[in-house]
Formats: C-alpha cells, structure tokens, sequence
C-alpha cells in the first residue's frame, strides 16, 4: 500500500512529510514524497528552485517525474538536501518539476496516481501559508505553496490538504490560521519525532525543527530567520489538522491565478502582481550580496561573546529559544559555517541545546 504526500513548499515540509507518513500510517509501505529541491541559501547557493537537469543520476518514476536516490547528486555549484534525505529515510523522494508551471505539475501528479494507486493523497504545509490571501503583511514565502495548491486542485484523484504546526512558518498570525483549520487529524508527540531527530542535527528547516522541538515538549518563543521573527511555541504548535480545500483555494488569490500557467516565469510575473514581490527575486538579490561578503573566521571565544551579547538582548524581547540557523546570520557567519557553530556551542554549553532548538540562556 503506497502513500503519496505532496510537500507543499518543499525543504523541511518534505521532513515533516516524513514524520507524518510515521504518526498516520505508522508501518505500512514506505511513502512517495513529491517535493521541490529548494532548499534556500544556506544549502542551495543559487537562488529558487532546482530541476531535473540540475541533478545528475535521477531514476524514471514516469514520463515526466524522477525520484532522487541517495546516489544523485546536484550540478556545481547547485546544492539540495534531498539526496542525503533519501539515503537517511525510508522514503522514495520524487522531485516536483515547477519549470512548467502549475499545468506541468499537475501532469507530474495524475501520471503518479496512475502509476501508484497510491491508498491516499494528502498536501501537507508546515505552518499554513498555504491559505494565505497573498497580501498579507507578514507573508514572505508564498509561492512554492501557491503552485503545489493551484496544481493539485486540477488532479482527478482526491487529495486531502493538511497543515501541521499551525503559524510555524512565521508566516501568518496563529488566530488568522486558527479560524481556518478544519478536524484535527494528529498531535505529534516526541515518538514521531524521532524518526528525523537525526536528519534535524543538520537540515536548516526552521519551522520543522519547531514542529519536532514541539512535540517533544518544548514551549516558549523562539526567534528565526535574518529579521529576527518571533515564533510562539504552543499546545497548537505540534498539531496537524485538515483544512477544506475549495476554501483555501477560494483564499489562495495567488493560487488561482497561476492556475493555466505553463512556466515558473509566468508564476514569478502573476507573484509580483498578486504579492507585489517574488520571493526568488529576493533570493537573488541575497545571493548576490553574500557573494561578495567576505568569510568572518570562526573563533571559539569571540563567538561565544557574541552570543552572550545576542541572548541577553533577545532575553529583553522575551525569547526563550533560537535555531541554529538564526544564530549563524546573527552573528555574520557564513551559511557553510552552520555545521561547524553548531558543534562549538553544544560542546561549550550543552544544557543549553534542546533538540534542534537553542535554548536562550
């Protein structure tokens, strides 16, 4: 019995998708998770999504879908997390081609459905950008979502969309979500955590790594991304409910329009008329500046003096927790010097660490 989970936004929703196949269907066949290979900038250099022709030993699912074994690797200088996600869970990770636009994407499903018959289909988004109208202030990252929605709501198999750690994704207001979550099918627990707690030492996944830090228990507010945006972690955080969707799509402006498009410049073109912006634009435009940023040299005492410096500021805000990946841009350092941070603080201050969380001293 096969499941097919369609990683809305791709990056850490394809973890998720990996801790919810575990929490819903427990032991049965392992899942087919279709998801982007965009994986931002601190793993991917090269700004938006990757496609077929950025990897090299990709295997035909069908005609127009490939799956990324553990032996695929991207085209230098791309990168993608996807390739260690297949050798480390027991998944098959098929990649979601958004060169073609959303009618691209919809062939790549209905040709998986044939193939499969999968038992169920379910969207899954970490955070519930998903719904969003597309001019919300707050609103940064809609489009990967806006396209997997627009392309699934043109499948003839029934798909069920789920959203997990409402509000994670900084993206939304929790009360904006709240109002538009339907049954609550999971709460997540530290058991269905564990399945990726590994893959979470180094995926930069900041909402996932919430949603798992949630499940296990933790609670407070914890500071992400380059602005520094404060995330509650609550009893809502670890949950997965369903969402009706006609309606998201009927909210989703983004969505709906981008529904005949045949091309991902044609998403970008009706992005920035719908949100005013394109989100890879953005990314272009912080590749471009950290290009030409020069690497600060990692030294263990300077560092932790800055950190100090950093917790006793975000102590003031309020915040009980930050991901490693906030702590990096704080401090300047290099995406690529992630890994190495992260060691040098859980060795010095290991009472600090709450997987895959910091905990602000």
């Amino acid at each position: 019995m096969t499941r097919l989970i369609v990683a809305a936004g791709g990056g850490g929703d394809a973890v998720a998708a990996a801790m919810l196949h575990a929490a819903l269907y427990g032991n049965e066949e392992q899942a087919v998770i279709l998801t982007y290979a965009w994986d931002r900038l601190l793993v991917d250099p090269l700004p938006g999504p990757r496609g077929p022709s950025d990897f090299t030993g990709l295997e035909p699912l069908t005609p127009s879908v490939r799956s990324v074994p553990s032996k695929a690797r991207p085209v230098a200088p791309a990168g993608s997390a996807l390739p260690r996600l297949a050798a480390e869970l027991p998944h098959t990770f098929a990649l979601i081609d958004p060169y073609h636009g959303a009618k691209g994407i919809t062939c790549q499903l209905e040709e998986l459905v044939a193939h499969l018959e999968p038992a169920s289909i379910d969207l899954l988004d970490v955070g519930g950008d998903i719904v969003a109208r597309g001019d919300e202030p707050t609103l940064k990252s809609p489009l990967a979502d806006a396209l997997t929605l627009a392309a699934c709501c043109e499948v003839s198999a029934p798909i069920r969309l789920l959203i997990a750690g409402p509000s994670l994704d900084g993206e939304l207001p929790l009360d904006d979500v709240r109002g538009l979550l339907g049954p609550l099918i999971h709460t997540l627990s530290a058991r269905d955590a564990e399945l990726v707690g590994s893959i979470l030492e180094w995926h930069p996944s900041e909402a996932t790594g919430m949603l798992a830090a949630t499940a296990r228990g933790v609670r407070g507010v914890c500071e992400v991304r380059d602005a520094g945006l404060p995330i509650p972690l609550t009893d809502d955080s670890p949950t997965i409910h369903e969402v009706d969707f006609d309606e998201a799509l009927n909210r989703n402006e983004l969505a709906r329009a981008i529904l005949s498009t045949t091309t991902l410049d044609e998403v970008e073109a009706h992005s920035r008329e719908v949100c005013g912006y394109s989100e890879i634009d953005y990314e272009r435009n912080k590749a471009a500046w950290l290009k030409d940023r020069p690497t600060v040299k990692l030294d263990g005492d300077s560092v932790l003096s800055r950190l100090d410096e950093f917790e006793s500021e975000a102590r003031g805000r309020g915040i009980t927790h930050t991901t490693f990946r906030h702590i990096t841009e704080v401090l300047n350092l290099n995406g690529s010097q992630r890994d190495e941070l992260r060691q040098l603080l859980i060795r010095s201050r290991p009472e600090q660490y709450n997987a895959p969380l910091w905990r602000i001293a």
